[in-house]
């Protein structure tokens, strides 16, 4: 969302995170003293420019990516990180990337009409071929998610009542399936904060969050693209700068969103709400120890060696959120919250495995997440 993403984001603010501090985490709802709290360790990403989005492929490859055509990639489970610049991408900002291996991966750029960019690199990075441009200057296009190395949706703001939304099914070609989106209300888009307001599950199953409108929806389909549905969500919304962030599914029925307000930084509200029939309907958790908007937020899941997150084991209930002003987990979807201290202004956080998780935020920050 242009609006919400690029002019009314709220001031990152500067956090120092020692070793120390990490290792303090408190509960806050409800006692879980039983449960062990996450290892958390700093990694060096190499470049001191906003990572917004991570794409673990396993515990060893994990691809991020940020403004200023940035983009980071370990092969050695973040022990070291190799940044980079995309050449021509020097503006842009790189608010998703999907890593498929060590040498295959996508990002997305968000921006106004030809801002909005795919870029795909098959050597590791050495080069970027482009794959798409916004031909529409209305036209904003937020975030993407795949079910296949080669198949994937990308969201993008509705533009006069409709979802431009794109599809690929060949990992090289991207077609425009609006038209088989419900129509758009008045406003209505997505936020460009993690890469996660659209989430896949399986081989068909995906999940778009919205905000900016009146209602804040999750648009859903089962088969692929090929239909889709809208279902209501009760979090915060009703206005230009309110709605679902962030989306997750660890089985075909079990899901979670994050959300929130900008104009209200500082402020608890209902920001996180779960639904247990694959999105027709959504309940309020408790509210977790995060004030403002979740950016973003990950089932704590195991992936298969292809880097694969399909199978209904493939996640526990634990689940991390994390934004500007804060960052918590959940052993059971939203019942209880325990906040991670220190971890403000960490805007994306995804895992291969609960022994392998990572946070990226401001001033190129990453946290590796580790649960035993």
């Amino acid at each position: 969302m242009r609006l919400k993403m690029l002019r009314v984001l709220p001031a990152a603010l500067a956090v120092s995170v020692s070793a120390s501090v990490l290792a303090d985490s408190q509960v806050a709802t409800s006692d879980v003293a039983v449960l062990r709290p996450p290892t958390l360790t700093p990694q060096q990403s190499g470049t001191l420019n906003r990572l917004q989005a991570v794409s673990p492929v396993n515990s060893h490859v994990v691809w991020a990516s940020g403004v200023g055509g940035t983009y980071v990639v370990t092969t050695d489970g973040g022990a070291t990180w190799r940044a980079g610049v995309v050449a021509g991408a020097e503006q842009l900002q790189f608010r998703d990337v999907q890593g498929v291996s060590a040498r295959v991966a996508y990002l997305l750029s968000a921006g106004v009409g030809p801002a909005s960019r795919i870029y795909k690199t098959e050597d590791g990075g050495a080069s970027w071929s482009q794959q798409f441009q916004s031909l529409d200057p209305d036209a904003f296009y937020d975030c993407f998610a795949f079910w296949t190395a080669r198949g994937g949706i990308a969201m993008s703001d509705a533009v006069n009542g409709r979802f431009p939304v794109i599809q690929t099914t060949d990992g090289t070609t991207w077609t425009d399936i609006g038209a088989r989106l419900p129509a758009a209300q008045l406003g209505e888009a997505a936020f460009a904060a993690s890469g996660t307001c659209v989430a896949t599950q399986g081989r068909s199953r995906a999940w778009i969050g919205t905000g900016g409108a009146a209602k804040a929806r999750i648009l859903a389909t089962t088969d692929g693209g090929h239909t889709w549905a809208a279902y209501d969500t009760p979090i915060v919304q009703g206005t230009p700068s309110s709605g679902v962030f962030s989306v997750d599914f660890r089985d075909p029925l079990h899901g979670i969103l994050g959300a929130g307000e900008l104009a209200a930084p500082t402020a608890f509200a209902d920001t996180v709400a779960r639904s247990n029939d694959g999105g027709k309907t959504w309940q309020l958790t408790n509210r977790p120890p995060v004030p403002g908007a979740i950016y973003g937020l990950s089932y704590v899941r195991e992936r298969s060696a292809e880097g694969d997150a399909d199978g209904e084991a493939s996640a526990t209930r634990a689940v991390v959120v994390t934004g500007p002003r804060g960052a918590a987990w959940s052993p059971d979807e939203g019942d209880t919250w325990v906040s991670l201290t220190g971890l403000a202004n960490y805007w994306a956080v995804a895992f291969a495995s609960p022994h392998a998780g990572w946070l990226v935020g401001t001033q190129g920050r990453i946290v590796k997440i580790s649960f035993e």
